[in-house]
């Protein structure tokens, strides 16, 4: 049986979350793109990126540039996945965090429900071991506030 959106919208991302150590225990199991890949692919405007931290981890470090803060913990995190999948129009929807955990534990809720074109980005934002992440690979971000205010009036 294929889990349609609303049901996997109400048990699997609006359910709380367990605390996940490393991002590396989902490698396996879902598509894993460089941080340099993904650059690269939104710089070709073949990928979306939504970063997933919390509103104060924005603020920490700013948001990758061309990326959709969505908090995972809003109620309406999954609807606006999903809006956001569909906004890309066939491309994939890449998922930064911090350092992996939680953007793995999405794929890993995504794949095992058969939804695709989602990618995880390795190391996100901070970087994990053998991943250097956004921030150490001088990549460019920007403040949450102009994140905020380029993100599309269908995932506010």
């Amino acid at each position: 049986m294929t889990v349609n959106r609303r049901t996997f919208l109400t048990t699997a991302l609006i359910a709380p979350l367990p605390l996940v150590a490393a991002g590396q225990l989902w490698a396996n199991d879902h598509d894993i793109w460089s941080v340099q890949e993904t650059h690269d692919a939104l710089n070709d405007n073949a990928a979306r990126l939504i970063d997933i931290r919390r509103p104060d981890e924005w603020r920490e470090t700013g948001v990758a540039q061309g990326a959709w803060p969505l908090d995972m913990r809003d109620a309406a995190f999954g609807e606006r996945l999903f809006a956001a999948h569909d906004l890309a129009d066939g491309q994939p929807v890449a998922l930064i965090c911090a350092v992996g955990g939680r953007s793995g534990y999405i794929m890993d809720q995504l794949r095992q429900r058969q939804f695709t074109g989602f990618v995880d980005v390795a190391g996100g934002m901070m970087g994990s071991r053998g991943h250097p992440g956004w921030i150490a690979s001088g990549l460019p971000v920007v403040t949450p506030e102009v994140a905020l205010a380029a993100l599309p009036t269908s995932l506010a």
